[in-house]
C-alpha cells in the first residue's frame, strides 16, 4: 500500500499588501494587528497596533498572515517577553510546528523546520523500488570505500605529528602512489555505476539516486565540493563557493581521502567544461571588443547574467585600455556572490591602480522579467553572456529570460548563453553522487529558446570537453 502524500509545506505568502496590514496574532477568537518584524530564523519581534495587546503570555496563540483574500496560518506559538528590545512588545517562537520566520517573511514562503520527517514513510517505502543488484552494487560499494578511508586514515596517523613541511611531503608521497591507485578503483565503480543504471526512467533515477545518497552519505560528504551540492547551503547547487573550488582544481580536506574524493570531482568532464567556459567567454568578448565599432568615447557595455563572483573579470581586464574600454553590469540572485564579485573587483582595482566602470544589481529570475527590472538601471548593453543559469530554467522561463536579454541588446550587439549538452559525460555522477540535477539540451533545443522576428544569425559553439555549448546570438545592426 503506497503512503499517503503528504501537502507540500512551501506555501506561497506573496502579497499586495504590507506587513502592517496583513499580519495578526489569534488568541481565542481575538485577531489582534500586529508589525512583525524578524529576530532570529525561528523567531520574531513584534508590536502591537490600534492600541490592542494581549496579556496572557502564558496562553499559546496562533500567527495569521493575510495573502490577497487568502490566509496562513501557523501556530502555535509562545510569546516570550523582551524588555530590552525597544518599542517591542515580545519575540514569537513556535510550540510545534516550527517555521523559518526569514523565508515567511523576506522570501514570501512558509517553510516548515520538520517537513523532511512528514515525507519519512514515503521515503522509507521508495527502497522496495530499488533494484535488487543496485543494493548489492551500493553494499559493495559502501564496504569498499570503507576499506579505503580506513587504510588512509590509519596512514595519516602515523605521520600527524611530524613537522608541517615533512606531514606534506608525506601525503604527496602517499597521493601519487596508492593515492594513484584509488583514483583509478574509484573511477571505475563510477563507470559501474552509470552501466548500471543505463536505461533507467527519470522516476527510477530519482529513487536510486535518493538510496545512493543515502547509503553512502559518509564518504560523499568526505568532499567539499559533492558536501556542498549534496547540502547546497545556500538553496542551490552551483554557488560561487562550489565555483571556487572547481577552479582551484585542487586537493581539498582534512585528509588524505578527503582530499583524493575532491581531486577527481574537479577533474570530471564537466568541471572542466566550467573552467573552459571563462576562456570561451574571455575569447568571445576580444573578438567582438575588436569587430564591434563603438564610439571612441563611449564604453563597451557588458551585462553578466548569473555572474557569481565574476572570477572572468580578472581574465578580461589585463591593461589600462581594457578598463577604459569596458562597463560592466553584474547582476546575480545571490547577495553573497554579488559581494564576493565587489571583492574581486576591488582587488583587481588594487592590483591595476585602475577603477572598474561596474554597477550590481540583485535580482532573481522573476524580477528580471519585471518590465523595469533591468531597464530602469541600464537599458541597452553591447555584449551579454550567461554561464551557469539557463541549466536550471525550465523552457518556458528559457524563453522568456532570453528574449528579455535579447531586447536588451543595442543593434549589432551579441548574446551568449551557455547550457550542458545532453551528451555530457559526467552527468550521472553529477546526479547520483551530487545531487546536482541539470537541464540538459540539445543544439536544437538551444536554438528554439530564441525566436525573434528580425531572425538574429544563431550559431552553436562548444567548450573543449563538448559537456557545455554556447548559443551566439548576433542581433542585426541598424541600417546606415
Amino acid at each position: 500500500m503506497k503512503a499517503a502524500k503528504k501537502k507540500s509545506q512551501v506555501i506561497d505568502t506573496s502579497a499586495e499588501v504590507t506587513r502592517r496590514e496583513k499580519t495578526f496574532l489569534l488568541y481565542g477568537t481575538r485577531k489582534v494587528t500586529i508589525y512583525p518584524e524578524v529576530a532570529s530564523k525561528y523567531s520574531l519581534f513584534f508590536r502591537y497596533l490600534e492600541n490592542h495587546s494581549l496579556q496572557d503570555f502564558d496562553k499559546p496563540v496562533n500567527l495569521l498572515i493575510l495573502n490577497n483574500g487568502q490566509s496562513v496560518k501557523v501556530g502555535p506559538c509562545s510569546i516570550l517577553p523582551e524588555p530590552g528590545t525597544a518599542g517591542n512588545a515580545g519575540r514569537l517562537v513556535f510550540l510545534r510546528d516550527v517555521y523559518d520566520i526569514r523565508s515567511l517573511f523576506n522570501d514570501n514562503k512558509a517553510v516548515k523546520l520538520q517537513a523532511q520527517f512528514d515525507e519519512l514513510a514515503a521515503i522509507m517505502a521508495r527502497k522496495e523500488k530499488v533494484r535488487p543488484l543496485f543494493k548489492q552494487f551500493t553494499a559493495d560499494l559502501r564496504y569498499d570505500l570503507s576499506a579505503y578511508k580506513t587504510a588512509f586514515d590509519e596512514l595519516d596517523m602515523q605521520y600527524q605529528s611530524e613537522p608541517d613541511d615533512v606531514r606534506e611531503s608525506v601525503q604527496q608521497a602517499i597521493i601519487e602512489t596508492e593515492g594513484l591507485n584509488f583514483m583509478k578503483f574509484f573511477h571505475g565503480k563510477v563507470g559501474e555505476l552509470e552501466d548500471l543504471v543505463a536505461g533507467c526512467s527519470l522516476e527510477e533515477h530519482q529513487i536510486h539516486g535518493s538510496y545512493f545518497r543515502k547509503q553512502l552519505r559518509e564518504f560523499i560528504l568526505c568532499c567539499a565540493l559533492m558536501a556542498r551540492t549534496n547540502l547546497k547551503p545556500r538553496g542551490y547547487a552551483g554557488d560561487s563557493e562550489m565555483m571556487k573550488m572547481i577552479y582551484a582544481n585542487g586537493y581539498q580536506g582534512d585528509s588524505t581521502f578527503c582530499k583524493l574524493m575532491q581531486k577527481y570531482t574537479v577533474g570530471v568532464p564537466a568541471a572542466q567544461s566550467v573552467r573552459n567556459r571563462r576562456k570561451l567567454i574571455l575569447e568571445r568578448l576580444t573578438k567582438f571588443n575588436g569587430s564591434h565599432e563603438v564610439l571612441p568615447k563611449e564604453n563597451l557595455r557588458v551585462l553578466s547574467v548569473a555572474c557569481g563572483p565574476a572570477f572572468e573579470l580578472a581574465d578580461i581586464l589585463k591593461s589600462d585600455s581594457d578598463f577604459k574600454r569596458y562597463y560592466f553590469t553584474l547582476l546575480d540572485q545571490d547577495p553573497i556572490a554579488l559581494e564576493e564579485a565587489r571583492h574581486l573587483v576591488a582587488s583587481i582595482e588594487e592590483k591595476f591602480g585602475q577603477k572598474i566602470r561596474v554597477d550590481y544589481l540583485n535580482l532573481s529570475v522573476r524580477m528580471m522579467l519585471g518590465k523595469e527590472s533591468i531597464a530602469q538601471n541600464q537599458k541597452k548593453f553591447h555584449f551579454i553572456y550567461s554561464m551557469g543559469l539557463f541549466d536550471y530554467l525550465t523552457t518556458p522561463v528559457a524563453k522568456a529570460i532570453i528574449e528579455k536579454l535579447y531586447q536588451l541588446l543595442y543593434p549589432g550587439g551579441e548574446l551568449v548563453v551557455g547550457n550542458f549538452h545532453v551528451s555530457n559525460p559526467s552527468k550521472l555522477f553529477m546526479e547520483y553522487w551530487g545531487d546536482w540535477h541539470l537541464i540538459h539540451r540539445t543544439e536544437e533545443e538551444l536554438k528554439a529558446l530564441l525566436r525573434f522576428p528580425d531572425q538574429p544569425a544563431v550559431s552553436i559553439i562548444f567548450e573543449q570537453t563538448r559537456s557545455q555549448m554556447f548559443l551566439v546570438a548576433k542581433k542585426q545592426a541598424e541600417n546606415l
